[in-house]
């Protein structure tokens, strides 16, 4: 069933505010739904998880619905899900735990597409351990991230490999499960960073090959959280809730020896998970006619927003390329819903500001992804302006927004 968007504005009270928001690859406007669900999370007594009395109880209750809305999000199963403050924390804690593992000699390889969130960890990971690091390129020309480069990167040495699944700076959607295959073959581990992927399409990890998927609730609507998806193995490898080798396979993980283990550092915040299982609850629901369970009706209702979303991206895109003086980064085959672009005689912070004294929202500069910026050549210029697209954005937003940006020229 087609998006109904008008509906779906009716869901974000921010959104009366007249301001146009394309800040959406930085993060999501939030729905009324999760906004009432952490106040009503604050409203009851929570505690502490683990103890005999209901306000303890409730606590459990809420980390196990928020493991399950991220499974029925992107796939995998609960006992696999880690939570975590923001994707950066969880990636600097992951990387601290599987680089332990790591010997002199070994390989990583991180891409030139990705953020600084999914390159930095890494590469202290790497300089600690003693480990070389090799770079994935991007085609300049369309900002592609080409897997064939890959079967010249990875070698027997290689450990892990890191790559975005969707830039929210020029909206490349690389070729992950291509990639995956590639680097399973000389036996390294993926780690993909689902933050921009997670809001425009349907995902399944374990289609992906992504032995750890990191994603941020931020991206798609929900509290300011992250979670990681990882399978049973790496767990495992890492020694988390498998106190012995005689254990099936099959078992359940015990999830709640994370802490032990320091991959989920801290108390988490009750009432945000409440947040983020609304969230969830929230994009399945986009599609009224979506039917089964929560897992069929986030798959249908992303496959909507992904469709509706790549229309008016495509009118964004073809409405920019048409104007003198304005350049749009990259020309990727199948994009997220994001892009960045330059205007002739204007610096990415002034079309910002003009942009804003019109009420139009819209980031300037890295886009989080200097590495990509400086290798595009645009980091001297000051970066770039940057347009995210979400679910609610229409397209008469995107015809108002580009009036503003010819009215600069």
């Amino acid at each position: 069933m087609p998006l109904d968007v008008a509906r779906v504005r009716g869901l974000f009270p921010t959104l009366s505010g007249g301001y146009l928001h394309l800040q959406g690859a930085d993060g999501a406007l939030v729905p009324e739904t999760v906004a009432r669900a952490v106040s009503a999370a604050l409203r009851v007594p929570l505690s502490d998880r683990g103890g005999a009395f209901p306000s303890s109880a409730r606590a459990d209750a809420l980390v196990d619905a928020a493991r399950r809305a991220v499974a029925d999000l992107v796939g995998g199963h609960p006992s696999r899900v880690v939570l975590g403050p923001n994707t950066t924390t969880l990636t600097r804690a992951l990387s601290r735990a599987l680089s332990r593992r790591w010997q002199m000699g070994d390989e990583i390889v991180v891409s030139r597409l990705d953020r600084t969130a999914n390159v930095r960890p890494w590469l202290t990971a790497a300089r600690a351990a003693g480990v070389a690091v090799r770079w994935a390129e991007v085609d300049i020309e369309t900002c592609e991230l080409p897997a064939w480069q890959f079967d010249h990167l990875l070698s027997e040495r290689t450990v892990l490999v890191a790559v975005t699944a969707a830039s929210g700076a020029v909206g490349t959607r690389p070729d992950i499960a291509a990639v995956a295959e590639r680097a399973h073959q000389v036996g390294a581990l993926v780690y993909v960073d689902g933050a921009h992927a997670t809001p425009h399409a349907p995902i399944d990890v374990d289609d992906l090959g992504a032995d750890l998927y990191v994603t941020s609730t931020a991206k798609w609507g929900g509290p300011h959280l992250a979670a990681v998806v990882a399978t049973a193995e790496v767990l495992e490898w890492l020694g988390v809730g498998r106190p012995s080798s005689t254990r099936l396979h099959s078992d359940p993980i015990d999830v709640d020896r994370l802490e032990r283990d320091t991959l989920e550092l801290g108390g988490l915040p009750l009432e945000l998970l409440a947040g983020l299982v609304a969230s969830v609850e929230h994009l399945a629901g986009l599609d009224e006619s979506a039917t089964g369970g929560r897992r069929d009706r986030v798959l249908a209702s992303m496959s909507a927003v992904q469709r509706y979303e790549a229309a008016v991206h495509s009118h964004l895109v073809g409405g920019l390329r048409s104007m003198r003086g304005v350049a749009v980064i990259g020309a990727p085959v199948h994009p997220a819903p994001s892009l960045s672009f330059t205007v002739y005689g204007h610096t990415p912070r002034a079309v910002a500001e003009e942009l804003a004294h019109r009420g139009i929202c819209a980031w300037n500069g890295s886009a989080g992804a200097p590495g990509l910026m400086d290798a595009l050549g645009v980091a001297e210029l000051g970066g770039a302006i940057q347009v995210g697209l979400m679910h609610y954005n229409t397209f008469q937003e995107v015809d108002r927004f580009l009036d503003a940006v010819a009215d600069l020229r």
